[in-house]
C-alpha cells in the first residue's frame, strides 16, 4: 500500500508542476524540500482525501509541511489501512 501510495502522492506533485526528479523519501514536502506553501499543501491533502477516502484535521497543514514524502506516504497507508480494518 505504501508503494501505491507513494507513486500517487509523486503523480500529484508532478501533475501540480513540481519538480519531482531528485525527490526522494527523505524530501520535506515544505520549505528546504519540495517547497509546498499552505494552497498546495492543501491540494494535496484534498488530492489524498479523494483518492483514499481520508480526511485531514484543519490544524493538520502545518505538520504536513513539516514531514518528508516518506513520512506522509507512510501516514497514509496506515490511515487507509486503518480505515479498511473498520470497514
Amino acid at each position: 500500500m505504501r508503494d501505491e501510495v507513494r507513486t500517487f502522492v509523486v503523480e500529484q506533485l508532478a501533475d501540480m508542476n513540481y519538480d519531482v526528479d531528485d525527490l526522494d523519501d527523505d524530501t520535506t514536502l515544505g520549505p528546504s524540500g519540495v517547497d509546498l506553501e499552505s494552497l498546495a499543501l492543501a491540494d494535496l491533502a484534498v488530492r489524498v482525501e479523494d483518492r483514499y477516502g481520508l480526511k485531514f484535521a484543519d490544524d493538520e497543514s502545518e505538520k504536513l509541511a513539516l514531514m518528508t514524502v516518506g513520512e506522509f506516504t507512510a501516514m497514509v497507508a496506515e490511515r487507509v489501512a486503518a480505515t479498511s480494518d473498520n470497514s
